[in-house]
């Protein structure tokens, strides 16, 4: 008869007791800690719930702990192109025609037609020489400043750049400067200090500030990159395909061309709302990545539906604009009706609409009792945000109809009233 797993390592190790009993006091021990941390978040009202959603994502939703759909005023979807039926039918084609995944790295055997197809769409999208595919724009944002910056180099972050972007300046190892937030005049001292120090500069923001919704004085940093020679790097997560006249993003939004030197985006969010990141910018950087960029190198290929569906966005939005003009319509109904009834409206005119409420527990009650009324709105607190600066997130979408708009503004304002927020 075999012998089972904890007779079998007895047999071949005497002390293999002892190393369940050490194994179980660490288990333990790491329990407590743990457990205190978690008791820690739920006591200062931050605990993150995941709703489960059992439908589509779209602007009306069905959650796992409603009979009825809600209204989805949370998500990415700025331009409602999760569900469209003719991205859906893009990625059912490629799922057919070139299967579920590669099973591999993209240097191996991994890479499709369709992978290089869709990196020339994102080039020629943004203007830019190349552009190159990650799993994530969180990889994508991982695996740039290592392979780009050495320690002779500098780089100059916005301290409030996404996560992301923090965690992969870490990896590098160039000179490291984080500037107040959209503050020109910290980041030229700051400039001024590493001239005598580094050989290359990188300025690196953020295009649209996810949290505060505002938008990177673009124009300015461009005006310092170039007098202090330095290179633009901006993160477009949540501008790209829906911010500016033909969704190309800040730059155009603020009116500017082909001014920033490098590009990191998703397409996750506007563009099919799937999965995936990319670099758009300079062939012998793009190449380099390709090389030496380590989430690119070690992490599989994108899944052809994904591929293939965010291929379709970009064909959608060479043919037709008024998905970006109608998700610009629904953000200015929204701040203007918010504002004028009391509320604190962050940001700039962007469909990002962050409430202002302070508290954490205010924000997280605020919230479920949106739902109760039929709006999936979420608290975001710390972690998320600094403390006492909570705030429940709205995001607009094109595929709000001004019903949907008017609605959501009328729950607020009544939750509003009741919890004597105005």
């Amino acid at each position: 008869m075999a012998l089972s797993a904890y007779r079998f390592a007895r047999v071949l190790s005497p002390s293999y007791t002892g190393l369940r009993a050490a194994s179980s006091s660490a288990r333990n021990q790491l329990d407590e800690i743990l457990g205190k941390q978690l008791e820690g978040i739920r006591e200062a009202g931050t605990w993150k719930t995941e709703r489960v959603i059992t439908s589509r994502q779209a602007n009306s939703i069905y959650v796992s702990t409603s009979k009825k759909p809600v209204l989805n005023f949370c998500a990415n979807n700025y331009l409602g192109l999760s569900s469209h039926p003719d991205v859906i039918a893009a990625a059912q084609r490629a799922l057919d025609s070139r299967g579920a995944g590669l099973s591999s790295v993209r240097f191996i055997c991994g890479t499709q037609d369709i992978h290089t197809d869709l990196e020339r769409k994102i080039a020629q999208f943004h203007s830019r020489e190349e552009a190159i595919l990650y799993a994530s724009c969180f990889d994508a944002n991982a695996g740039i400043f290592e392979v780009m910056l050495t320690p002779e180099d500098a780089v100059l972050s916005d301290e409030l750049n996404h996560a992301s972007i923090i965690d992969g300046i870490r990896l590098c190892k160039a000179q490291k400067q984080r500037y107040t937030h959209m503050d020109m005049e910290d980041l030229e001292n700051k400039l001024k200090a590493v001239m005598p120090t580094s050989r290359m500069r990188l300025i690196v923001t953020d295009g649209v500030f996810s949290m505060d919704g505002d938008v990177a004085p673009l124009g300015k940093i461009v005006e310092l990159a170039k007098k202090y020679d330095a290179l633009v790097f901006i993160d477009e997560c949540h501008a790209t395909g829906f911010l500016g006249k033909t969704g190309r993003g800040t730059e155009e939004y603020l009116g500017l061309r082909n001014e920033v030197d490098i590009i990191n985006s998703t397409l996750g969010k506007a563009l099919g709302g799937a999965a995936g990141g990319y670099t758009a910018g300079p062939s012998a950087l793009v190449t380099l990545l390709r090389q030496k960029s380590r989430p690119y190198l070690f992490s599989n290929s994108l899944p052809p539906p994904v591929v293939a569906a965010a291929s379709k966005v970009f064909d959608l939005l060479a043919e037709d604009a008024s998905l970006i003009d109608r998700v610009a319509s629904n953000t200015t109904l929204f701040r203007s009706r918010m504002t004028e009834a009391g509320f604190k409206i962050m940001g700039d005119n962007h469909p990002i609409c962050p409430v202002w409420l302070g508290d954490a527990r205010l924000a997280s009650e605020f919230s479920d009792e949106m739902l109760e009324r039929g709006i999936y709105v979420i608290g975001f607190s710390y972690p998320v945000v600094p403390t006492g600066k909570a705030r429940i997130r709205v995001q607009l979408s094109a595929v709000h109809t001004t019903e949907d708009v008017n609605h959501c503004v009328d729950s607020f304002i009544e939750i509003g009233k009741k919890k004597g927020v105005i």
